[in-house]
């Protein structure tokens, strides 16, 4: 298969190089379309937070990952970057590495349930630009069904895989109905970037961020449709909210048991959830022992995640067997074109020698007996190429390389002189 994948991703490069070499949609769109112009009958690329990766069917044998990897850089004006930076998959390894990234077994995280959607988005951008062809159609669609069969099949994307998202959990859990309750997160660093993003996955509406910096609150208020309150108040506050989760660098407790007693009489002893992400902490952590104040920090949350990170991992051989399975139907259909030409020539080939010795011989039977005769020769040779066809079909399902198919398809070319009109070499 005339496939191939350049990726630049967090195994291979630092989050600078990653930055420099992401595409946003409209960049991606444009370097489809000089891509289509000058090196590729079809590509796809993904671009994330985490990887940069083009996917490409080349113009003809001459253009290499090299050629690829330039046009890349060229398009970002990106240089010193060390070829170890990149990874280059080829065929067989493009495709597998694909469907690991679809999988969710190539992320960061074990199970990142982003990736998917982002692997959809990428092909739909592609078939957008008409950058698809027979190849990278049946390539995406079948990443697709391995991330689709993943989540159906196994548990990986089953509970947190990360602190932000184990506690947005455990809040589910204290309240049945995270929508109807009012959320204070307090810091406004990665980890509460994160927390925002698992608390929009949970519809919650009543949003409010507060940081020492407010300017960095407001940035991540906009971005997530939330309120901002001033630091300087946030304490004064704190008994209008259900949830409390806390993210902040501060070297001491921002908020002591004394508060949150007075915040309780302010609540009339109403449920209240503070989860305390920091290090150090930004709670007291003798709060725990306020009646109706359900308090985690960071060490019980973490055990949290690496439970269900052990019970992801154990998921994946399971998930190994699947994309094998697919693999496998994939280079079946690859198999298939290869060998579709050949039936097709030999069919004609047999079918014209039939016509020629039939109208050879059809005047030596009388008219009546012709359309039997006609019937009868057709059969002999659908009866003849049954065996070869079987064969043939058979061998796209069950060879193991390449080279092997070509070696057969090559015996049967010589054996019947085939000129093959549609090679798929």
């Amino acid at each position: 298969m005339e496939l191939i994948a350049v990726a630049v991703n967090h195994h291979t490069a630092p989050i600078e190089i990653r930055e420099s070499l992401f595409l946003q949609e409209d960049e991606i769109r444009n370097f489809i379309r000089e891509l289509q112009n000058e090196l590729a009958k079809e590509s796809c690329v993904i671009s994330t937070c985490n990887r940069t990766e083009i996917y490409c069917v080349p113009k003809n044998n001459s253009i290499t990952y090299k050629e690829i990897q330039k046009f890349l850089l060229e398009k970002k004006k990106v240089e010193n970057i060390s070829e170890s930076n990149f990874r280059n998959y080829f065929s067989c390894g493009a495709a597998n590495h694909l469907f690991h990234i679809a999988a969710g077994i190539d992320s960061l995280v074990i199970g990142d349930q982003q990736i998917l959607g982002q692997v959809k988005d990428a092909f739909t951008i592609a078939n957008e630009e008409n950058a698809v062809g027979t190849y990278l159609q049946k390539v995406f669609q079948s990443a697709l069904k391995v991330g689709k069969r993943v989540k159906t099949e196994t548990e990986l994307f089953e509970g947190p895989s990360s602190i932000s998202a184990a506690a947005v959990q455990l809040a589910g859990k204290i309240f049945s109905d995270l929508k109807k309750k009012k959320v204070l997160v307090i810091g406004a660093g990665e980890t509460s970037r994160l927390t925002l993003q698992n608390l929009q996955q949970k519809n919650v509406k009543e949003i409010t961020i507060t940081n020492r910096t407010q300017s960095r609150a407001e940035a991540l208020a906009k971005e997530f449709n939330a309120k901002v309150i001033s630091f300087l108040d946030f304490k004064d506050c704190l008994h209008e909210y259900d949830i409390i989760i806390s993210a902040t660098s501060s070297p001491e407790p921002l908020v002591k048991k004394s508060d949150i007693l007075k915040v309780m009489s302010l609540r009339k002893n109403q449920p209240l959830c503070i989860l305390d992400i920091a290090i150090p902490r930004d709670f007291e952590p003798s709060i725990r022992e306020i009646d109706n104040v359900f308090y985690s920090d960071i060490d019980a949350l973490q055990s949290i995640v690496n439970q269900n990170l052990e019970k992801r991992q154990s998921q994946i051989p399971r998930i190994k067997k699947i994309i094998m399975e697919e693999l496998i139907e994939l280079f079946s259909w690859y198999n298939s074109l290869q060998i579709s030409p050949v039936l097709k020539s030999l069919r004609e080939q047999f079918e014209q020698i039939r016509q020629q010795e039939f109208e050879f011989f059809k005047n030596k039977f009388a008219p009546e007996q012709q359309e039997n005769l006609e019937l009868l020769t057709k059969r002999i040779i659908n009866k003849l190429l049954h065996n070869p066809t079987i064969y043939l079909r058979k061998t796209a399902d069950t060879i193991d390389t390449q080279g092997d198919l070509n070696l057969r398809i090559n015996i049967i070319k010589e054996m019947f002189n085939l000129i093959d009109k549609n090679n798929h070499d």
